[in-house]
């Protein structure tokens, strides 16, 4: 038997499985790709504004650590400098999640062993989950060409662009591929691969940082560590700045590579067995198990220290770039509307802390989702009816999920805002003051989070097959309705949807209690209907 006899019939599964996961893939790339573009062409509507840009975005060391270089004073390469990074790097994350949720997952909850009893060979099974998620790729790729060749910019720089991000989706498919083969387990397989994100990250950043700025200050010239990261290579590509088209087979020699040491490792494993073997817990389990409390923060310690690092260092960092923001706008009046449209007020430096603990705020709803959405993956795996058998009630149970996720999100919110303080104070000269305003800024963003803990607790109870799906996507929607709806003129109707809309943008305002008491009332309603739904319906066995 050929080791890829059944490929093509788990090909059609995984596609079964994830279609509407891919479905939302195919299309929200494209989408967050025409709004992020679109936006940037609002904000710098001429010439003037972006070569204002492209000279403080090329000077500003924060700018090319987290924008990456830029390749000119177009409108293209403005757009690229300003979305690429974001792109990238959630179809990288998509990527790797895609491809570890059908091969080490698959062989963590045992359905491996069922599809192995078949007649299927021993590469068929990563072979399919590598076919869908490099066609998902391919066609998203195509897609975003085309979404931004919407806007009006160049076919030639939107397909160099848009190519240049599915060229990261291809590189991280295969390094998920290896991953897999690692680990036992599909946690420590996504950590590994997220691992491998954040490294590419760091990589990139210091190059661009390390680069070289030419004579005009219009561009930027990346160091080497840039081409040590498949991040770094996107940029490389030079999409609006002359294209590199070559640099777009580095990702796809990667893949390939990628590919070929994943088959190799998985002919020296056994099925259900990873590369490092897992290690040897105590013999005696701490008192602290015996809780929900205590076995919450068990599962979920490890994830909120890996957030905690990131938001603690990302923050810092914002609060010093704090100090160059009036610089980078000042000859940029459109910039300025955008960010006080964001942040609020007129003071544009506490507008501009404002918008970011505002996106921090976004971003922490990410761990809300991932962290609540764990009670899903137990009830799946079964491991949620051993502990209901117990004297544990439904909702103790899942009320101490919702606790914990809230906790680590104030916890981080906190982190955030302190750090934000710190990196101000220092280059302002009033470190203790900002990081105390900054801190309790920030724990102001808690009742927006508070309702995306509401809206996947309800999703949970009541529509718990779509839970993952919509939970996801509302966040998705809060983001965008959130974050670019000021920009793009929504409607106020449209932007009320999102609860973050209702959050004051302090310290650019003051702040008011009622739309935070508002938030909190309607957090408690849908969690309440959640837990209701959840004591009353059926626990798959």
């Amino acid at each position: 038997m050929s080791a890829f006899a059944g490929t093509g019939r788990l090909t059609r599964l995984v596609l079964r499985r994830d279609r509407v996961r891919l479905g939302i893939w195919l299309i929200g790339t494209p989408l967050l790709g025409y709004a992020l573009a679109a936006s940037v062409s609002g904000v710098y509507p001429d010439d003037a504004a972006r070569h204002g840009y492209a000279t403080t975005s090329a000077s500003s060391l924060v700018a090319r650590a987290f924008n990456g270089p830029i390749a000119g004073a177009d409108l293209g390469a403005v757009v690229v400098a300003e979305t690429y990074v974001t792109l990238a790097v959630t179809v990288a994350l998509l990527s790797t999640f895609a491809v570890v949720r059908h091969t080490r997952q698959n062989e963590e909850t045992g359905r491996a062993e069922l599809l192995g009893a078949s007649v299927v060979g021993r590469y068929a099974l990563l072979t399919a989950a590598l076919l869908v998620v490099v066609g998902v790729n391919v066609l998203s790729a195509a897609l975003l060409a085309l979404a931004l060749a919407g806007t009006g910019l160049p076919v030639a720089g939107c397909v160099a662009a848009a190519a240049a991000i599915g060229g990261v989706g291809l590189a991280f498919t295969g390094v998920a591929a290896v991953t897999a083969q690692i680990t036992v387990t599909s946690r420590g397989a996504n950590a590994l691969a997220a691992a491998s994100v954040g490294l590419a990250f760091l990589l990139r950043a210091a190059g661009d940082v390390f680069g070289d700025v030419n004579a005009d200050g219009t561009r930027v010239d990346s160091a080497w560590p840039s081409w040590l990261s498949p991040l770094g290579w996107g940029n490389q590509v030079r999409a609006f700045g002359g294209e590199q088209w070559w640099t777009l087979a580095l990702p796809v020699a990667l893949l390939v590579v990628a590919v070929a040491v994943a088959y190799a490792l998985a002919e020296r494993r056994d099925l259900g067995a990873g590369l490092v073997a897992p290690r040897r817990g105590p013999a005696r389990a701490a008192a602290s198990l015996l809780s929900p409390a205590g076995l919450a923060w068990r599962l979920q310690r490890g994830a909120l220290l890996g957030w905690a690092v990131g938001v603690g260092v990302v923050g810092f960092c914002m609060g010093v770039a704090a100090d160059e923001f009036n610089t980078m706008i000042a000859e940029n009046p459109a910039a300025a509307e955008a960010i006080a449209a964001m942040g609020g007020g007129a003071n544009l430096v506490d507008a501009y802390l404002a918008a970011m603990l505002a996106l921090f705020a976004l971003t922490i709803g990410a761990y809300v989702v991932q962290a609540l959405l764990r009670v899903r993956a137990d009830e799946s795996d079964g491991i949620l009816e051993a502990v209901l058998a117990t004297a544990v009630s439904r909702g103790r149970w899942l009320g101490t999920q919702v606790a914990a996720a809230v906790l680590g999100a104030l916890a981080l919110l906190l982190l955030a805002g302190a750090t934000t303080g710190l990196g101000y104070g220092i280059v302002s000269g009033d470190v203790l003051g900002e990081t105390v305003a900054l801190g309790g800024a920030a724990a102001l963003r808690l009742p927006a989070l508070l309702v995306v803990a509401g809206v996947v607790t309800a999703l949970f109870g009541l529509l718990p097959r779509w839970s993952v799906v919509l939970s996801w996507t509302a966040l998705l929607a809060f983001l965008l309705l959130g974050q670019l709806g000021a920009v793009l003129d929504l409607p106020q109707a449209a932007l009320d949807v999102s609860p973050f809309t209702h959050v004051p943008s302090v310290p650019a305002v003051d702040p008011t209690v009622l739309p935070l008491a508002v938030l909190v009332a309607v957090a408690a309603l849908l969690v309440a209907a959640g837990v209701a739904a959840f004591r009353h319906r059926d626990v798959p066995s």
